[in-house]
């Protein structure tokens, strides 16, 4: 039987290329926009393969209940979820931010991903399935000037690699799919962060802000991928047979990793935790 899978905010980017990838690999693949959805759709019709185009916002529950659900209800099942959709930075250092702004980072970074993830293991359960989740290097070394952005992403590091040996216990794998920078997407360019503005606004922040400009401009895009190799690796994450519980997408996002992690795919840390949770054999009489 095919296999479907439902790839979250699939309009653009990372998204949207492992949507094209999963369906040309075979699965029946829904990929989910907050509106609209025709760039989704024209590029399906480009690499000719069927895309099943559903509308969802990460901060309705309604939204993300009723998608999963007629997800289901179409295709008669869910072996795969790919939790890509969210928001760039949009959130200067503290002092300069709010806590409306700080808040709305992980209501949907990582709120989002926690509600739509719970909606879909009913699912997986059954049909012993994937739960993937894009998260990225700043979720394991925080990134000056994105604190609520990386504090979004930890919070999605730690749930899921909390989550990890009991969603095994009842059949589920999960993976934290980790990249690098990518260039070719829109991510970034949807922050409603104005460098400009936050310059001249940054007060006694000002010399650590440019110095931050002037690497981002000269070194961040070292080992940078498109979102066609960040989605080759998220479709070779499906199809594998035991996935890590993290997959750096790069030999560049691997050794950021590594500065932190002894052990970057999280392999042990799984062994150990599952550990934790399997019920002991009883004694032989």
């Amino acid at each position: 039987m095919t296999r479907v899978v439902l790839v979250t905010g699939a309009s653009s980017g990372i998204g949207l290329a492992t949507a094209i990838a999963a369906a040309k690999a075979g699965f029946t693949t829904v990929g989910t926009v907050r509106s609209g959805g025709a760039k989704l759709l024209a590029a399906a019709a480009a690499a000719r393969v069927s895309i099943d185009v559903r509308q969802l916002e990460l901060t309705s529950q309604t939204s993300i209940e009723s998608c999963v659900d007629d997800v289901v209800h179409t295709h008669g099942r869910l072996d795969a979820l790919v939790n890509n959709a969210g928001i760039a930075n949009s959130s200067p250092t503290l002092e300069l931010s709010t806590m409306d702004l700080l808040r709305r980072q992980l209501e949907v970074n990582f709120f989002g991903v926690v509600a739509t993830s719970r909606a879909a293991m009913p699912h997986l359960r059954s049909t012993r399935g994937r739960l993937l989740t894009v998260s990225s290097v700043r979720g394991v070394l925080g990134q000056p000037f994105n604190e609520a952005y990386s504090a979004a992403k930890f919070a999605v590091e730690g749930f899921m690699e909390a989550l990890a040996p009991v969603a095994a216990s009842v059949g589920v794998t999960v993976s934290l799919i980790e990249p690098a920078a990518v260039l070719d997407t829109s991510f970034v360019a949807s922050s409603t962060l104005d460098p400009a503005q936050v310059l001249a606004s940054s007060g006694p922040y000002e010399a650590a802000f440019r110095a931050y400009r002037s690497w981002v401009a000269s070194g961040a895009v070292e080992g940078a991928q498109t979102s066609s190799e960040v989605a080759s690796v998220i479709v070779e994450a499906l199809n594998c047979e035991d996935p890590a519980l993290r997959i750096p997408t790069s030999d560049y996002a691997r050794g950021y990793l590594s500065r932190k992690l002894r052990d970057p795919s999280g392999r042990d840390l799984l062994a150990m935790t599952r550990g934790w949770i399997t019920p002991a054999e009883p004694a032989l009489r």
